[in-house]
């Protein structure tokens, strides 16, 4: 990938835009979740020991344009500085007088969080009257958000074409692991895809089986795939009218040489509850009123064999209701293998997408993976085979000296 790193260039005195994504969880005016916020702490470090203006834009919410004071980025301001020690200014907005006030009174090294850059229509709409007054407050343009980077908002996109453009520590991560996980990995790739719809999912596994050696299905969307093939599913979750889909996406991972590996065995239960009742049953013979909702120890078993064969692994989805124990054994084994491969030096693992940092948080093994991607519909784009306008932008970008 061709794009400039903040390492490449010269910082020192400038003013830095820099695109972050703080749209972190919050309830009641509390962060309560710092994972977003302690991944930009490197670039953060970096440009102020460079001695840069650090200026950070971020979205907060579906503000829709309004100044929306629930959804300003003020109640930030002391999570930041925990997080980061450091001391942070903040602007009452992105463009204007309010900002350029703050910056204009800005020393080497300083940092200062502007308002949510979505209190202004122009931004989702990449208006180019509002990608010039932010351009006006900075001499470099860095991107670090690769979560937002399938937008083609101001921020993500237009700044890219208007001052000299880089990519953050974090977005540069980002980007590496990807490529280390599709687009040049070390082979043979095994795709792990779980998750309830193959609907929602269809691109993704239309591009995976292109380029992976196996796909490994989980969760109900194996479902639909054994329906396909004409097993008895029972009363699990199952898209009956995606079977045609199925099949195609089965004949067209036999031309790539992808093999699709579906579960042998289920856990089945006629409820969903904490410590339901439940048995262990034949994948391709669910007794009627009976729904799979985790895999078995034959397929926990068959899965693992593909990991310690494979260089590289991918995950995307769960491969049952991990939130409902003990129906989360399935997903926790398989994570727990790939960490334990990973820590070995046999494995380059890289998850991402919906529920997978959730189900990977509760497996105890998100600090043993080569990468965890915290962006949601960005990595879900990319696993398309899409191009990110905030990624292909600072590859087109002007370099910074």
């Amino acid at each position: 990938m061709n794009f400039q790193s903040i390492k490449n260039i010269d910082v020192s005195g400038k003013r830095v835009l820099i695109r972050a994504d703080l749209n972190v969880p919050a309830r009641r005016g509390k962060v309560m979740d710092t994972t977003r916020i302690d991944r930009l702490k490197p670039s953060i470090d970096y440009l102020r020991e460079a001695g840069a203006k650090i200026l950070i834009l971020s979205h907060f919410g579906r503000p829709e344009g309004e100044q929306n004071p629930e959804m300003s980025l003020a109640f930030l301001i002391p999570t930041l500085e925990e997080c980061w020690g450091c001391d942070i200014s903040f602007a009452q907005d992105c463009i204007g007088e309010k900002a350029q006030k703050v910056v204009d009174g800005m020393k080497s090294g300083d940092v200062t969080l502007l308002e949510n850059v979505r209190f202004h229509k122009g931004e989702k709409a990449n208006d180019p009257d509002f990608v010039s007054q932010l351009a006006k407050l900075g001499d470099i343009y860095v991107n670090d958000a690769f979560s937002a980077a399938h937008r083609a908002h101001a921020s993500t996109e237009g700044l890219a074409h208007h001052l000299p453009a880089a990519a953050g520590l974090l977005m540069t991560q980002e980007l590496n692991a990807l490529d280390a996980a599709l687009e040049n990995p070390e082979q043979p790739v095994a795709a792990i895809v779980g998750g309830s719809k193959i609907s929602t999912k269809l691109n993704v596994l239309n591009n995976i089986v292109e380029k992976a050696d196996y796909l490994i299905l989980g969760g109900a969307m194996a479902n639909t795939f054994l329906y396909a093939q004409g097993a008895d599913v029972g009363a699990s979750l199952c898209e009956a009218e995606m079977k045609d889909e199925a099949l195609k996406i089965m004949e067209t991972a036999k031309k790539a040489n992808c093999e699709i590996v579906l579960p042998i065995d289920c856990v089945v239960s006629q409820e969903l509850r904490v410590k339901a009742e439940n048995q262990i049953v034949d994948a391709t013979n669910i007794p009627a009123g009976y729904m799979a909702i985790d895999i078995g120890p034959k397929s926990i078993a068959a899965y693992q064999k593909i990991f310690e064969d494979c260089k590289t692994v991918l995950w995307n989805g769960p491969m049952g209701v991990f939130e409902i124990k003990p129906f989360d054994s399935g997903t926790n084994a398989l994570a727990q293998t790939a960490a334990t491969l990973t820590n070995a030096g046999k494995l380059k693992s890289i998850a991402g997408g919906g529920d997978t940092v959730s189900a990977l948080e509760n497996a105890g093994v998100v600090g043993d993976f080569t990468y965890v991607s915290t962006a949601g519909g960005a990595f879900l784009e990319w696993l398309e085979g899409k191009s990110l306008p905030g990624v292909a932008a600072l590859e087109n970008a002007k370099k910074a000296a």
